[in-house]
């Protein structure tokens, strides 16, 4: 809709424009060089192998470049899962669970469900070596199973490395049967342009308070036996919170350093924001670096904290939030000041349930010990020895049931144990 006509492919002399001044621009060792799209292997193979040269014609010396890439998986195959282990690659792929959860939302062109496809874009990457993590969205599919999707990112994808990212999905009163029908299925009548504009949500959307039940229940079996083997992103930036860091731009009290280029050089300030009104220009006509300097991006950055409301600003938990990303902030405080976040009260929930483990594995690092020794004493409770959550008392999920028979070991869902030893 931004860009009627076009076939959205960046041109070679485009993508040159881009490297060399990304390269040039960086004052620090380490740069990033970050694919995402739509799904950018549609790109083809050969885009990518040009982009690994340009890196190497234009980088100064002492430059390290790392390359992510975010994708679906589906055309995967081990001429792609090959260059990735070649040039240190790390594989952002999107799964949202097992099948039926995964299915739910993630169908091909054809309407049907591309888990298998994925799965099969997941073997070659581990065939290769190549380094992947999975990326979770969180739905209304998947959002009443946590433990589910974790287990099996856990236990069957052998992942280490895992985020998991709310999907809200604003719409406006106008927008909202159309948003619900899906963008897919739209046709060219009643599509519009999506912008960040709207009080209500599609009925794929997560609900704040199921979203945080989502976080909580993976925590309680996450702090019991893998801190320090698998990587919430959720939970490493929360103890970076408790350390006084502010790790991801949506924690943090100011943002606006993950802006986003298009395919045709138009550069806006913020992957969640691809809309006119925040369009900085151009980079065949401006300097990238310049665009970010600018004070119309510092401004959109300097609006995630100057915009808090007061419920925010006086909440006991903003040092962990701070209010969360701006694209979510559409809903009224208790007393009715508008510019709260829509998962204000699932976030709420999380934050408080997590305080206590936080900060001990806070006050374990700054000792020089290591976080993961928060498991031994989850284990004492889980004994019924003074400690966190003991197996008869209330599930912390907010279920209602005694914690053995909903999230506990005894839960029927529960994966049987690896053998590896903490």
């Amino acid at each position: 809709m931004l860009y009627p006509g076009s076939r959205f492919r960046m041109a070679d002399d485009l993508l040159e424009i881009y490297i060399r001044q990304l390269l040039e621009a960086h004052q620090t060792p380490e740069v990033g060089v970050n694919w995402q799209g739509g799904e950018p292997t549609l790109m083809g193979l050969d885009f990518f192998k040009r982009s690994i040269a340009l890196v190497e014609k234009y980088k100064k010396p002492g430059q390290q470049v790392g390359y992510t890439i975010q994708t679906n998986g589906v055309l995967l195959d081990d001429d792609w899962c090959a260059f990735f282990k070649a040039h240190g690659v790390l594989v952002g792929l999107s799964v949202d669970g097992p099948k039926a959860l995964h299915d739910a939302y993630r169908v091909n062109k054809g309407g049907r469900g591309s888990f298998d496809q994925v799965m099969r874009g997941l073997a070659c990457l581990q065939k290769h070596g190549a380094d992947f993590n999975i990326l979770c969205t969180v739905h209304a599919a998947n959002g009443d199973h946590p433990l589910e999707v974790y287990r099996f990112f856990r236990d069957e994808l052998q992942a280490r490395h895992i985020q998991f990212i709310p999907i809200v999905e604003r719409a406006t009163a106008e927008d909202l049967a159309a948003t619900n029908k899906g963008w897919g299925e739209q046709d060219s009548a009643e599509r519009r342009l999506y912008t960040q504009s709207g009080a209500l949500v599609s009925e794929r959307s997560i609900g704040a308070e199921q979203f945080g039940r989502f976080l909580i229940a993976i925590f309680e079996e996450w702090v019991r036996r893998d801190v320090g083997t698998v990587f919430v992103q959720t939970f490493d930036v929360a103890l970076g919170s408790w350390l006084g860091q502010h790790n991801l731009c949506v924690v943090s009290p100011t943002c606006g350093n993950s802006l986003a280029l298009e395919h045709n050089g138009d550069l806006y300030s913020c992957d969640h924001f691809v809309e006119p009104d925040h369009l900085l220009g151009n980079i065949r006509d401006k300097p990238m670096a310049d665009m970010v300097a600018s004070d119309k991006q510092r401004r959109f950055g300097c609006a995630k904290f100057e915009t808090l409301p007061k419920y925010c600003r006086n909440c006991d938990v903003l040092f962990a939030c701070y209010g969360d990303c701006p694209r979510n902030r559409f809903i009224k405080t208790p007393d009715g000041e508008p510019g709260l976040n829509y998962l204000c009260a699932g976030y709420k929930l999380f934050y408080h349930h997590i305080d206590k483990p936080m900060k001990e594995m806070a006050d374990l690092l700054r000792q020089g010990r290591y976080a993961d020794e928060v498991m031994q004493s989850y284990t004492i409770g889980d004994n019924g020895l003074p400690g966190k959550v003991g197996r008869n008392a209330p599930c912390p999920c907010g279920s209602g049931r005694k914690y053995k028979r909903c999230h506990g070991a005894d839960a029927k869902s529960r994966s049987q144990p690896s053998s590896t030893s903490h």
